[in-house]
């Protein structure tokens, strides 16, 4: 059996439909920050669409809320239905907000400001960096030949898990383990000593994991076990089959090219931010002793792109997050 230590979290942006509670309170905060320059709010302009308690909501702030989203076509009128009914929830929030003087809370001020800087910030980058020129043909069939193992060579892994508490896997558990010879075997284990667990089954390509993890499952005998800790829970892994699972250049185009559109926004955030680094003068003040490290190029200003994929892998489809952070855990 193979451990694996708990690897740090990476941050992942949900859906902005799905994240209705987030998105309303960024509208409180927006609310909260006007109440405090103490401005009274005008009237919004376009046409109305609803009334909460006698505010309007209107169609330019659904359109905007659309833009921001962008659904495909044939989602266009259930994401208007799902973002009006979001602008109503947020209008109560809002109000619910003033009516308790929120904007004074020193957490609030300081967030909202925060927002701000970093919107100003993000605005000044996208004007300074203009419109980047998507990545041509050439370029994308480029990336495709370089990384076989993303695409022509991609395999694929088929797994099978038994989750448990962490609390559980103690040291006879981890006997056990170490003394069985196959997933089910642990399993009749745990029955029989009344170990509470779940089963679960999950695929992953070389295109979704990191190339360290992929060439360790490739290296490992179908069946071998190894366990991932994952806070609360811990995840007793087995690998059943790793098949060829090929990609064509076809398909996979458009992908590529929005990740290498992606690297060339990020490469131009980072390079107007180390220009205006340059010509800065920046002073480090009550510093801990052994000094303070320059911030990563464009980190600072929250850069557009600051959250595309790593150089060295295409953006892939959303991995199960045991098996992610457990594949940073690999050693």
């Amino acid at each position: 059996m193979k451990h694996f230590a708990k690897p740090s979290l990476t941050h992942r942006q949900g859906h902005v439909l799905h994240r209705r509670v987030l998105s309303a309170g960024l509208l409180v905060l927006a609310a909260a920050a006007m109440s405090a320059c103490g401005e009274k709010a005008e009237k919004k302009p376009g046409q109305a669409l609803a009334s909460v308690n006698g505010e309007e909501i209107t169609v330019l702030q659904l359109n905007e809320e659309l833009s921001r989203v962008n659904p495909q076509m044939a989602q266009q009128e259930a994401a208007r239905k799902q973002l009006l009914e979001a602008l109503i929830d947020r209008q109560l929030l809002q109000s619910e907000a003033a009516k308790e003087k929120i904007d004074r809370d020193p957490k609030v001020v300081q967030a909202i400001e925060r927002a701000k800087a970093t919107i100003v910030a993000q605005a000044y980058l996208q004007k300074r960096i203009g419109t980047v020129a998507r990545p041509t043909k050439a370029e994308v069939e480029a990336y495709y030949n370089q990384n076989p193992q993303f695409f022509s060579n991609r395999k694929q892994f088929d797994m099978r898990e038994l989750v448990l508490a962490t609390a559980d896997v103690n040291d006879e558990v981890k006997r056990a383990i170490d003394a069985s010879k196959s997933l089910e075997e642990v399993a009749a284990w745990l029955d029989q000593h009344k170990v509470k667990y779940g089963r679960a089954q999950l695929s992953r390509s070389t295109t979704e994991l990191p190339p360290e993890l992929s060439a360790r499952l490739q290296a490992m005998p179908k069946g071998q076990l190894f366990i991932i800790r994952e806070g609360a829970r811990s995840m007793l892994i087995s690998i059943t089959d790793i098949k060829d699972a090929p990609v064509s250049l076809e398909q996979a185009s458009a992908q590529i090219e929005q990740f290498l559109f992606n690297k060339k926004n990020k490469e131009a955030a980072e390079a107007a931010v180390k220009q205006l680094r340059s010509t800065a003068k920046i002073e480090y003040m009550n510093q801990p002793a052994g000094g303070t490290a320059a911030a990563p190029a464009a980190a600072a200003a929250g850069a557009p792109a600051a959250g595309a994929p790593a150089a060295s892998a295409p953006p892939a489809a959303p991995a199960d997050d045991a098996t992610a952070r457990g594949v940073a855990g690999l050693k």
